[in-house]
């Protein structure tokens, strides 16, 4: 009996699939709106070098130079990592933080310079953070008062691989809002894709205990507690350029339905190159990523919609061009 409920089960799963795979297909079809282009509400995810010493005023100037043409407005730096219990030994890990903040208020006075935190969380990594507890969270918000005080304009927080549901991480944003608040500066925060498909997100959270989506009503959840929302439309698995854009136009759909007004959304695009099972280098482009947010968009008037390169040390000329054909330069 087993049996043949297994050979059942297998052979029902390429129907779902397939009739998923067309839908997305369809997703990226048609021209995107005219008015689907740049807002000036645009990031990037920046690394370690620039707050440990390696980066120098000429890249600085440098890096000035090319956000001008750019509709970037935020710079998430990578200014952690934390510890598992919430602390940040700022010395030792972004003792230049100060420099460049103050080097980029005067190269790009427009451009908002947030410090991205960040480390791996329980239950699905052992060992990693556990957001259930209220010390770690204190530490947290200890150590995001301590970046604002390099001269950070907001705290950026990218917390992986948070559950669906989890009320640790509503908890510590509830607790740091307070904070960044205080200091009228945003918080934001790197978001999980939204589960595509009812319930899909129980497949890999029984195969490996860990989940990769969050149910749309949790991004809803953790919107409504910061000023800004990236999502990670990257490691999707998808295995052609058309399906991994229709996969972003479905997902910004999503977003944008459940994101507040007044709370930014952002659409990552992957600017680097990797073949596993999770990321097909030559589907996940900058290019797919660019139009599909495009035609998830539509003809929105969500003025505080953009895109968010990931990452600086990986991306190439040609991402950078891909994103200023398809989003800034039209």
């Amino acid at each position: 009996m087993i049996t043949v409920l297994l050979l059942v089960f297998l052979l029902a799963i390429p129907v779902p699939l397939g009739a998923y795979a067309v839908s997305l297909r369809l997703q990226y079809t048609g021209d995107p709106s005219p008015q689907a282009l740049t807002r000036g509400q645009d990031a990037v995810w920046l690394g370690h070098a620039w707050v440990d010493g390696r980066k120098t005023a000429v890249d600085v100037t440098a890096l000035a130079k090319r956000l001008s043409t750019t509709g970037v407005r935020d710079l998430y730096v990578h200014a952690g990592p934390l510890e598992h219990d919430g602390s940040l030994p700022l010395t030792e890990v972004s003792p230049k933080a100060r420099w460049f903040t103050d080097a980029m208020s005067k190269a790009a006075p427009g451009v908002r310079v947030q410090g991205w935190l960040g480390d791996v969380v329980q239950p699905a990594k052992n060992p990693g953070m556990d957001l259930d507890d209220q010390a770690v969270r204190d530490r947290v918000t200890a150590s995001s008062e301590a970046v604002l005080d390099q001269g950070f304009d907001g705290i950026h927080f990218d917390f992986e691989p948070v559950r669906s549901g989890s009320q640790g991480f509503l908890a510590v944003l509830d607790q740091v809002h307070q904070l960044t608040a205080a200091r009228n500066v945003p918080l934001s925060v790197a978001a999980a894709q939204i589960d595509p498909l009812w319930k899909l997100n129980a497949v890999p959270l029984a195969i490996a205990d860990e989940g990769k989506w969050w149910s749309q009503d949790y991004f809803a959840e953790v919107a409504r507690r910061v000023e800004q929302i990236a999502v990670m439309s990257y490691d999707t698995a998808m295995p052609l350029e058309s399906l991994y854009g229709g996969y972003v136009a479905k997902q910004t759909q999503l977003a944008l339905e459940v994101t507040p007004d007044r709370v930014d959304l952002l659409m990552g695009l992957p600017a680097y190159w990797e073949n596993n099972p999770s990321h097909w280098g030559n589907a996940e482009t900058v290019e797919a990523a660019v139009r599909g947010a495009r035609l998830g968009l539509g003809s929105s008037t969500k003025q505080n919609f953009g895109l968010a390169i990931y990452v600086d040390f990986t991306a190439t000329e040609a991402d950078w061009t891909a994103y200023g054909n398809g989003w800034v330069k039209q």
